[in-house]
């Protein structure tokens, strides 16, 4: 086990059976050291964030490790092992929320005279302690607050549960193609992935999975239709009581269990549903304000999104042969028809972003921008032969350290996310650096080609490492606040969005591309075509987010066990889609932001910090988007505050003003 402020773990030491005594171990260490801690005569503040820090670092340090190793090489011994530590793991937050003398300790300093003598950071860090032991159900009854624990334990095996069958279910499904007719119009790249996949699992032929990249390929570019509708389906039914999938792995009623315990937990804590629960901690403040924006955004974007439908409807008809377009269409013909309109599509753009020259690239831009390095490490273990891991520098000073995971393989999660390894914090003199995960599910390099990333892709790793900046170049040593930690969740979206920018200026682009062949970058004109293409279908992608957000948000404002989930996503649609999928598509069943991630009641915040970004970044339009000045002004008022001020403020404080709609509705190309 890594004692603390050592910088980097050791995955190799990771041994499953041992990992549920580790966890008791830790969690007995922790029980014992707290009971010591508030029987002691005199707490302060400073006694008591660094005994609750030592706490929580003993057990986040080793359980990070697990629980992203979990995510990234999911086999059964570790699974199991990380199954068995849930429910105590959840026993014991529960029981440090609903401490009552823990929570006594908060109030008396916030009360005490000596309160006004802490910093901003630190009053702002005893204020949201206070509120979320309330929210931890620390003022409830004895029986009352049994039942929350139960709640609580039951919740965390469910979400995890939904995750686990989401995975079992895209890793259960695949196609072996041997006949070289049916692949007529799937890319080079994908089709010699697919055949390293066969050869892998000793077939002849090309073998397609769930895996995102393998399905793009199939569903954008197959001129074979049944084949699309075969991976549609099959996509949009995993985990689910439709498509080919294994029953076992329905994610129907685990769904309504989720749902049912929020819904208990919020009335429990005298909310009247899981929305306003949610709030308690967002940026937004109300259900009203919340569904004002995003109906809003519909009414801005719903008559921009029928007329790109209807001109999608009469293309296919018109240059693809589909009288009755279907969902399993849609990204083949707009791929059509956005390659026949601006002459590009991602995959033409391959060539000029082989992954290590955007990674390097990134590295580059952000030295520009923030005057950081990053520098390889090679003596430190890691979880699979191509991750790597970077030092960051800053003057020549090291301020955290990131392990970046790009591409796809089995057993591993898909999707794109950032977590935390470690946080920063100092405690006596000692700082504890930072140390980030960003994982990513990109095509793999071949036996004879680099990975190259489609420009979609390119977007992806700047989103993600925009979370990473924003963790590890903090310089706020309360933990409690530093990095990511305790930013509100409508907020924390900002600095991702924000930095995808980069990736449509040309200045960026001729640093991060090098085409594969000749090292050139991105030519202008390619540049032309994909700005030009920028916003292709934007409405209706707006749209579509915004029905999810919709979904998401009325659905637990208005969860009772009698609602039926699909019926009630059908509602949603026809009041705001322009596009209604077959009745067997059941994408709520995979809708991990929602069942298994931290973004119940609260997808609606990747649009609510989109309109911080886009404003964020018509600052740099304003001047320029290497402008020393304004990324100063971003990196100190946004990048390093963590958590020590608002979101709001620390906004304000960056712009000079409140936040405005019109940038995000120019970026996207929609007229208000």
């Amino acid at each position: 086990m890594q004692k603390f402020f050592d910088q980097l773990p050791d995955f190799s030491a990771v041994k499953p059976d041992e990992i549920k005594a580790n966890v008791q171990n830790i969690l007995t260490t922790n029980k014992k050291q707290l009971q010591e801690f508030l029987c002691s005569s005199a707490i302060t503040f400073e006694t008591l964030q660094t005994n609750l820090n030592e706490m929580s670092e003993r057990l986040d340090q080793y359980w990070s490790v697990i629980n992203h190793l979990n995510s990234v090489t999911n086999y059964k011994e570790l699974r199991d092992a990380y199954n068995s530590c849930l429910a105590i793991i959840s026993e014991y937050h529960t029981e440090i929320g609903q401490n009552k003398e823990l929570y006594q300790a908060y109030v008396d300093i916030h009360t005490a005279n000596e309160f006004s003598n802490l910093t901003p950071t630190e009053q702002k860090v005893v204020q949201d302690n206070i509120r979320d032991f309330k929210l931890s159900g620390v003022a409830l009854a004895k029986e009352q607050q049994q039942q929350f624990k139960q709640l609580t334990v039951k919740y965390s095996e469910l979400t995890n549960k939904f995750a686990d069958n989401v995975l079992d279910s895209t890793m259960g499904w695949s196609k072996l193609i041997t006949d070289n007719q049916q692949l007529a119009g799937i890319p080079e790249l994908s089709l010699a992935s697919a055949k390293e996949k066969a050869q892998a699992k000793n077939k002849t032929g090309w073998l397609f999975t769930l895996d995102f990249p393998s399905y793009y390929a199939l569903i954008t570019y197959a001129d074979n239709r049944e084949l699309r509708q075969e991976v549609y389906t099959a996509y949009v039914t995993r985990a689910s009581d439709q498509g080919p999938h294994d029953k076992a792995q329905d994610n129907s009623s685990i769904m309504t269990e989720i749902l049912s315990i929020r819904q208990q937990i919020a009335k429990i804590l005298n909310f009247d549903n899981y929305c306003d629960y949610s709030l308690a901690t967002k940026m937004a403040k109300s259900y009203d304000e919340v569904t004002k924006f995003l109906y809003d955004l519909v009414d801005k974007c719903t008559s921009q999104a029928k007329v790109e439908f209807s001109a999608l409807t009469d293309y296919a008809q018109a240059k693809c042969s589909i009288k009755d377009m279907q969902a399993w269409d849609i990204a083949y013909v707009s791929e059509k028809m956005k390659q026949e309109k601006y002459s590009v599509s991602q995959e033409e753009l391959r060539p000029w972003f082989p992954a290590n020259k955007v990674l390097t690239g990134f590295f580059t831009i952000a030295n520009k921008l923030f005057d950081i390095e990053f520098e390889l490490v090679t003596d430190t273990k890691v979880w699979h032969q191509d991750v790597q891991c970077y030092k960051l520098h800053n003057k020549q000073q090291t301020v955290g350290y990131v392990y970046i995971d790009l591409y796809a393989r089995e057993h591993k999660q898909g999707g794109a996310w950032m977590d935390v390894c470690k946080n920063r914090w100092l405690q006596t003199n000692k700082t504890q650096l930072p140390v980030a995960f960003l994982t990513c599910n990109f095509t793999p390099a071949t036996n004879n080609q680099v990975s190259l990333l489609t420009h979609d892709e390119v977007l992806t790793l700047f989103h993600e490492f925009g979370h990473c900046l924003h963790h590890l170049l903090t310089k706020i040593d309360t933990l409690e606040a530093s990095g990511i930690n305790g930013v509100e969740w409508d907020a924390v979206e900002l600095p991702s969005q924000f930095l995808e920018n980069w990736c449509w200026e040309q200045q960026a682009l001729n640093v991060i591309s090098s085409h594969v062949d000749t090292g050139e970058p991105l030519p202008a004109d390619k540049l032309d075509q994909l700005l030009k293409a920028k916003n292709f279908q934007s409405a209706m992608q707006m749209l579509r987010q915004l029905e999810f957000s919709l979904f998401d948000f009325e659905l637990h404002k208005s969860w009772n066990q009698d609602l039926n989930i699909q019926q009630f996503l059908d509602v949603i649609r026809h009041k705001v889609a322009v596009v209604i999928p077959p009745e067997f598509n059941r994408f709520q069943h995979s809708f991990s932001h929602i069942f298994a991630g931290g973004y119940a009641a609260g997808y609606y915040s990747y649009k609510w910090a989109e309109v911080l970004s886009a404003d964020a970044f018509s600052k740099f339009e304003e001047t320029n988007i290497f402008d020393v000045t304004t990324a100063q002004q971003f990196l100190v008022n946004i990048l390093e505050k963590g958590s020590s001020e608002t979101a709001a403020k620390l906004f304000k404080k960056f712009r000079g003003r409140d936040p405005i709609i019109d940038p995000l509705l120019r970026h996207n190309g929609i007229e208000a």
